[in-house]
């Protein structure tokens, strides 16, 4: 009797290893921005590729320089980010393999509607940060290594500043917490145009500066190298990847409203010319 429980607790305790495994096998692990997270966009497309392909998506969304960190530890399966200079140095140090350019929109930068620093209307990004700092006006910065961060201070640098003024607050938060942080100080910050349309009508801010071809806000998916690490989901994350890619995905991609506003472009197998990219408010 006590063999028989023995060796039908064994059984059991295998079953459930087994299940776990599959389960594990099952799951894709994607690090991508907080802008695609916020924006309501993978809330909109992950469920249709589950739909069809016999994997969950384990999304974790963080900054771009902390998803490329998770890739290259190899902690995630896959990356869907927009910093094109540290994602082509995440594929040329071996971590990354496969890229592929999803999708794109632009950077807007915000302010109150009283524009203490004096920039609405404009659509040079360089000027505006000068003005920004030559002010001391106050501007709420992700602080955080993400995309965003890394375009905001590729702007510091073409503006010739130092980002060390008075009004100059570095939050280390996502994009929504720094849209509400400037919302509720009447100061100043950089913005993907996803995010910002999907919470600009709780926001007491409005588009001060856009259309400059330097605010171009290319997105890429890229796998994580699976020579590098054990226990990866690859054919998962390329299903994924590919998916993405596809007719459906683009499709998809395109047709994402926000109160009927475009919030991303599709772009898979395009060269997309930045100066075009770009554009004003409707």
């Amino acid at each position: 009797m006590l063999t028989r429980r023995l060796s039908l607790f064994a059984t059991l305790a295998l079953s459930l290893l087994l299940v776990s495994g599959a389960q594990a096998a099952d799951t894709v692990r994607l690090a991508t921005t907080t802008s695609t997270y916020n924006s309501g966009l993978l809330d909109y497309l992950l469920p249709k590729f589950e739909e069809d392909h016999p994997y969950q998506i384990q999304v974790i969304p963080v900054g771009t320089g902390k998803a490329l960190r998770l890739g290259r530890d190899g902690d995630v399966d896959l990356v869907l980010t927009h910093a094109p200079a540290a994602e082509k140095a995440f594929v040329d140090a071996g971590y990354g393999v496969e890229p592929h350019g999803v999708m794109y929109n632009d950077f807007v930068i915000v302010g109150p509607s009283g524009d203490p620093a004096g920039i609405d209307g404009g659509d040079d990004a360089t000027s505006a940060f000068a003005a920004l700092a030559g002010q001391g006006a106050t501007f709420i910065s992700r602080g955080d290594d993400s995309g965003t961060d890394k375009k905001e201070k590729h702007l510091w640098d073409e503006a010739g500043v130092t980002p060390d003024f008075e009004g100059f607050r570095a939050a280390g938060q996502g994009m929504g917490e720094v849209l509400n942080m400037a919302s509720e100080l009447q100061g100043y910050t950089l913005t993907d145009r996803g995010t910002w349309l999907a919470m600009k009508d709780k926001l007491d801010l409005e588009i001060m500066v856009e259309g400059d071809a330097a605010l171009f806000n290319p997105y890429q998916v890229i796998l994580v190298n699976p020579e590098r690490y054990d226990g990866l989901n690859t054919q998962g994350a390329r299903a994924l990847a590919e998916w993405l890619i596809s007719d459906e995905g683009q499709d998809l991609i395109d047709a994402f409203r926000l109160n009927d506003k475009v919030l991303f472009h599709a772009s898979a197998g395009e060269k997309v010319d930045p100066t075009s990219a770009v554009h004003e408010s409707d």
